[in-house]
């Protein structure tokens, strides 16, 4: 009977599932995927009910295809106690110190664990994505916000809180922009997706997403050229500091700002080498997985978790 492991990915609007085949503790094959609405207008408790039928469910569909489930990884935003697998607190889905590891086991007879998203995401894309065959990779996500997870022989480092990676509240302009953290002129506030569109839109008075003002700016469009220029900067400014911090041999860059592909890659290479001293330069590349790597990092942290049994 084939082993597999079942891997849920919780995010705000949807939750990507799949049943990833065991070859021993190395990631085999994807047997099965799924995609189910996080429901959060419910509130917390009926979330992690969803994420609990959902869980019981892929079991059972396994156990129907003559798979044999052993384990389960499940990974969600916010702020995570990886260690005691508690969600500590999530608001845009509604979690506050939910024992999510615990009640996964109890549900499904299975050793569980639970982990962040984004680092997970990370994780796949340092073993099986644009990372891969290297040993230090920092997977830097540019969407609504801007988070990092750092990649080292395989493992991600999570930090003495849980709170490693945070690359977008990095102040790159002091007196900037204010921030969601209440910081003024964090990376994120300047060159996150969210934050390209929002600039562009207030100084062209018109709507537009970070895609098109990516588009525009390479139409020559002067509001999305500046826009566009100043992102660059402020994301060579961001990448320089993680460069110093942690010497990573490849940056992957993912999201949806990582969608304009060499439109944001060419410029950023560039301006990362411009600043460039005495560091050695790294690879900087494009996510390979697409939305699937929380996912297929979910399966990672449960495969791990066999090995360590």
């Amino acid at each position: 009977m084939t082993q597999t492991v079942i891997a849920l990915d919780v995010g705000g609007t949807g939750i990507k599932c799949a049943l990833v085949g065991a070859d021993g503790d190395a990631l085999h094959t994807v047997l099965h995927t799924e995609r189910h609405p996080t429901g959060r207008e419910r509130g917390g408790d009926a979330v992690v009910a969803t994420i609990l039928d959902i869980a019981e469910g892929l079991a059972e569909t396994a156990r129907a295809r003559g798979l044999d489930p052993v384990g389960a990884g499940l990974v969600v935003p916010g702020v995570i106690d990886e260690s005691n697998g508690v969600a500590v607190w999530a608001a845009n889905v509604g979690f506050r110190d939910v024992p999510l590891k615990k009640l996964l086991e109890a549900r499904l007879d299975l050793p569980a664990t639970l982990g962040h998203d984004v680092r997970a995401g990370g994780l796949a894309e340092a073993r099986l994505g644009a990372g891969r065959g290297h040993d230090y990779v920092l997977v830097i996500p540019i969407g609504t916000g801007i988070a990092a997870a750092n990649v080292v022989n395989g493992h991600v480092y999570t930090g003495a809180h849980g709170a490693a990676g945070e690359i977008g509240h990095i102040i790159v302009r002091p007196g900037g922009p204010l921030c969601g953290c209440g910081q003024h002129g964090c990376l994120e506030s300047i060159a996150s997706a969210a934050a390209v569109g929002r600039r562009y839109s207030e100084q062209a008075d018109r709507q537009a997403s970070a895609e098109e003002v990516a588009r525009l700016a390479g139409a020559g469009d002067p509001v999305a050229v500046a826009v566009w220029r100043e992102t660059i900067d402020a994301l060579a400014d961001g990448l320089m500091t993680g460069i110093a911090l942690v010497d990573p041999a490849v940056i992957v860059l993912g999201g949806g700002l990582a969608e304009a592909g060499e439109a944001l890659l060419g410029p950023l290479r560039e301006g990362v080498h411009a600043r460039v001293t005495f560091h050695r330069e790294p690879t900087i590349t494009r996510a390979a997985l697409g939305d699937e790597a929380g996912c297929l990092g979910a399966a990672l942290l449960a495969l791990d978790l066999r090995s360590v049994r």
